[in-house]
């Protein structure tokens, strides 16, 4: 274990460690959770270690948190075809490679029959089932063949035989009658028609100006930990409503979720980010904080500072809190002003900038945005931070408090 401590690991693999060993922690109070071991067993269909190739502390703490339940698996819980032969030989592995120093004696080994495999999934052949589906393709133009006197050919067929006859018959008309009139007479120019000019395109309608041009919705922080190579950040895995295969997303735990570092490390208690709701800025240009892309930007509230007085960050801060019964990936906006979010903010028109600075709670802890504070809006309006279904958003203690 010396040796995987003192790894050296990139930001990326550093996190990942932390992922894993978040969900060993899970899978020690809940060894039987089929979602957990499926994605589990899944992950390890092509890799020897949860990095890869390359060993960590990761494997050793999989390894101490399902090896109990492991050993007490029945053959078709390890093999069977709804079994997780891919972990058995992952922790079979780990309690038998030096690479992972632990040590352990025989007796207390998970007992392993390398010949004991219930089921193997048949290999697809490819060019098998692309040949059957041409026989089959073939044989349905066979049967829908028609004709008198056996003659096999398709209607296709015989609709382009008629059309050339229709054709060679046209063609034989046009030369009878140019022979009549003299296949010398010159034909008449057409007069050229000045083509009318087109008219003009009206202007696009400016782009109705307002905060609900930043995407805000609900997002459900599945996990958080310290960012590896910065002592201000955290690094967080936030569902968020976004459909598989959106850009700059993963899947945690059956989630579509993406990664978000927010500099809130040292002003908000890492307890306080694991398994919460939050309200996140969902359509900012992904950045990369020290190494690691940042998809999203959590929003919270702190005290504002006295007149005079510098903004040295230092908190304290509170999340804002979505309703108690908003769902994963509503839509968040503000009453009062219209407007629409387009995909991916444009920096240099630094909406996000402009906007933010009207973001505040109030003296009953909701959160606002005011209108009076920036002249852009064009509209005095203060208007609650509400979700589709119409719950506000507030904050636990800080009054009167910019929230960014």
């Amino acid at each position: 274990m010396a040796a995987l401590e003192s790894q050296k690991l990139t930001p990326t693999e550093e996190t990942e460690v932390q992922q894993w060993i978040t969900t060993s922690e899970r899978l020690k109070n809940s060894p039987s959770d089929t979602s957990i071991l499926d994605k589990l067993n899944s992950h390890l269909t092509s890799r020897t270690t949860l990095l890869g190739t390359k060993p960590s502390k990761a494997d050793v703490a999989i390894y101490e948190s399902l090896a109990p339940t492991v050993k007490s698996w029945t053959p078709e819980q390890r093999t069977g075809e709804h079994g997780h032969p891919h972990i058995l030989r992952h922790l079979d592995f780990v309690q038998n490679s030096g690479l992972f120093g632990l040590n352990i004696n025989d007796a207390d080994k998970i007992k392993v029959d390398h010949d004991e495999i219930l089921y193997v999934k048949p290999p697809t052949d490819a060019k098998a089932e692309k040949e059957r589906l041409k026989k089959e393709k073939a044989a349905a133009a066979a049967a829908t063949a028609g004709g008198e006197g056996g003659i096999t050919a398709t209607l296709v067929d015989r609709t382009k035989a008629a059309a050339e006859a229709v054709k060679d018959a046209a063609v034989e008309a046009t030369n009878k009658a140019a022979a009549a009139v003299g296949a010398t007479t010159e034909k008449p120019k057409k007069e050229k028609k000045e083509k009318a000019s087109k008219p003009q395109k009206a202007p696009a309608a400016p782009k109705q100006v307002s905060p609900n041009l930043i995407e805000m919705r609900v997002g459900h922080i599945l996990k958080a930990i310290k960012h590896p190579e910065a002592d201000s950040l955290y690094v967080s895995t936030i569902a968020m409503g976004d459909e598989p295969g959106y850009e700059d997303t993963v899947e945690y735990e059956g989630q579509i979720c993406r990664t978000v570092c927010s500099g809130l490390n040292g002003v908000v208690p890492l307890e306080e980010m694991q398994n919460r709701r939050v309200v996140l800025v969902a359509n900012l240009k992904p950045v990369k904080m020290r190494g690691i892309k940042s998809s999203g930007l959590v929003l919270c509230a702190s005290p504002r500072p006295k007149e005079g007085e510098v903004d040295d960050h230092k908190g304290p801060f509170e999340l804002v809190d979505p309703p108690a019964d908003a769902k994963v990936g509503e839509r968040v906006h503000f009453e009062g002003f219209s407007g629409e979010p387009d995909g991916i903010l444009n920096p240099k028109k630094k909406i996000w900038e402009t906007f933010s600075a009207g973001f505040a709670t109030t003296d009953n802890l909701e959160v606002v945005f005011d209108g009076r504070l920036v002249k852009e809006a064009g509209n005095e309006t203060v208007g609650k931070l509400v979700t589709t279904s119409g719950g506000v958003c507030t904050v636990k203690s800080l009054k009167n408090a910019p929230v960014r």
